[in-house]
């Protein structure tokens, strides 16, 4: 079946076509590890996921490197400023190392509470300064880097068409620029590839510039060529990332070897928080760990990510998360009651399953559309006959939604003691072979919400 895929950097849906069968080769820009990670930068992370799980789903094998950045960022996203490593371990009281550890942590700790798969190659910036310095080595040596006083920058005239990703107008910014500029610059959007240390910069290496560091942007091209080649399938980030980041990812592969290093960019959309920006000034900035403080299994945020496509924005609520986790308790629960249900499927049951199935994967394929893909899956946990091919196709969409619908959501203090009690008062009948005073009880308790199953290990109530 054909994917499709919203490619930014043709600004259409395209149909995917990668360059080894074999082996999908995919580039993601990693956290900044300075602070806590985001239920926003989180949405990223979700929609990347959900794109190797659907490769997976076609059969596809996939390489996939994610960068960790522990340099290089300056806090203005451009050439200003100092590095955001250096400013949280100054606010901090600790060493960038220390603080890079941390967050790191934290961040690996988010994508496992929200089972999100790690990339099969994590590259730490830190980690490749000989490859960095390398790639700028032959940009100046190919014509497109230049240095001042203060950086070797990279010229952005010698490009045929810059910027391609973003539709930003160039000319006009340079007539209207109101931020002060670096007058060594021979173009008022060359960006810095690397950039000489004060004497007093905590994080600096030795190169033919003398005691430096790298630009943000010089890392991903350095680490995706290395692990990736020249070219690769696909290239994913954040949609802030498009106007700066990988419009100079792209300036430098192509200054470097001439080609555009992926054949698709996509990007997820922002967050949003009850209908706004979240903002530290409105004290609206949530992080994974809000969401486990308040009783909820981390999970329920992912479920709630697809209820809205990753390149829509998507308006956070802590009441549309209460309503995720009773979702995500009810497919759950539709699990177990399919797992131990003994109806039997007729030929034209299967032949709905079998539709439903093709539906889903219809859906996941036309670019990652996951609310029209959990469509699909409500209808299979809706499905009116309750049996173990039902639980198997849940379970075969989970390898793409990723939300552990195998486990049981309710414990037994989350029952309500009535429904309690009448389990309590169906099992005594059942071991006094009263069947019809059994199947009341049962009946009488599916009326109040919940459903009761005969397991080897004795009853399991669930919410409906």
């Amino acid at each position: 079946m054909d994917i499709y895929f919203y490619n930014t950097l043709t600004k259409k849906k395209d149909k995917f076509e990668p360059i080894d069968p074999n082996e999908i080769k995919i580039y993601s820009c990693g956290p900044t590890v300075y602070k806590d990670a985001t239920i926003g930068n989180m949405r990223t992370n979700i929609f990347q996921d959900v794109l190797r799980r659907v490769l997976r789903y076609n059969g596809y094998k996939i390489k996939h490197a994610m960068n960790i950045t522990d340099v290089g960022h300056l806090v203005s996203d451009g050439d200003d400023g100092e590095d955001k490593m250096l400013k949280s371990a100054r606010e901090e009281h600790k060493t960038p190392l220390q603080i890079a550890e941390h967050y790191t942590k934290l961040f690996f700790d988010d994508l496992a509470s929200l089972n999100i798969e790690i990339p099969e190659i994590v590259c730490k910036a830190t980690d490749h300064i000989k490859e960095m310095l390398e790639y700028v080595e032959k940009l100046v040596e190919n014509g497109y880097a230049y240095e001042t006083s203060t950086a070797i920058y990279f010229d952005i005239s010698k490009l045929d068409k810059y910027p391609i990703l973003s539709n930003l107008d160039i000319e006009n910014q340079k007539a209207g620029a109101r931020v002060e500029i670096d007058t060594e610059k021979r173009n008022p959007t060359d960006f810095a590839l690397w950039i000489k240390a004060p004497e007093n910069h905590l994080m600096k290496w030795d190169s033919p510039w003398g005691p430096s560091y790298p630009g943000w942007h010089i890392e991903c091209s350095a680490m995706g060529q290395k692990y990736l080649g020249n070219q690769f399938d696909i290239h994913t980030g954040g949609i802030d990332l498009i106007s700066t980041h990988h419009e100079n990812e792209i300036a430098q592969s192509k200054g470097k070897c001439g080609k555009i290093p992926a054949n698709y960019w996509m990007h997820g959309e922002y967050l949003l928080i009850n209908g706004g920006k979240m903002s530290k000034s409105l004290g609206n900035v949530y992080l994974v760990k809000d969401i486990k403080e308040k009783g909820y299994d981390p999970i329920v945020y992912k479920l709630f990510s697809y209820s809205c496509h990753y390149r829509n924005k998507m308006n956070f609520t802590w009441e549309g998360i209460d309503a995720s986790s009773k979702s995500l308790e009810r497919l759950r629960n539709s699990y177990q009651m399919n797992l131990n249900g003994a109806d039997e499927l007729t030929v034209e049951d299967k032949e709905k399953l079998n539709q439903i199935e093709e539906n889903f994967h219809k859906a996941i394929n036309d670019d990652l559309n996951m609310p029209l893909a959990m469509s699909f899956v409500w209808e299979a946990a809706r499905f009116e006959k309750k049996n173990p091919e039902v639980a198997k196709l849940l379970v075969k969409f989970d390898t793409v939604l990723g939300i552990k619908i195998d486990e049981i959501s309710s414990q037994k203090d989350d029952i309500p003691q009535e429904i309690l009690d009448l389990v309590e008062q169906r099992k005594v009948a059942r071991e006094n072979k009263d069947w019809t005073k059994s199947d009341e009880l049962r009946d009488l308790i599916a009326k109040k919400g919940y459903s009761v199953k005969d397991t080897k290990e004795g009853q399991k109530v669930y919410h409906i």
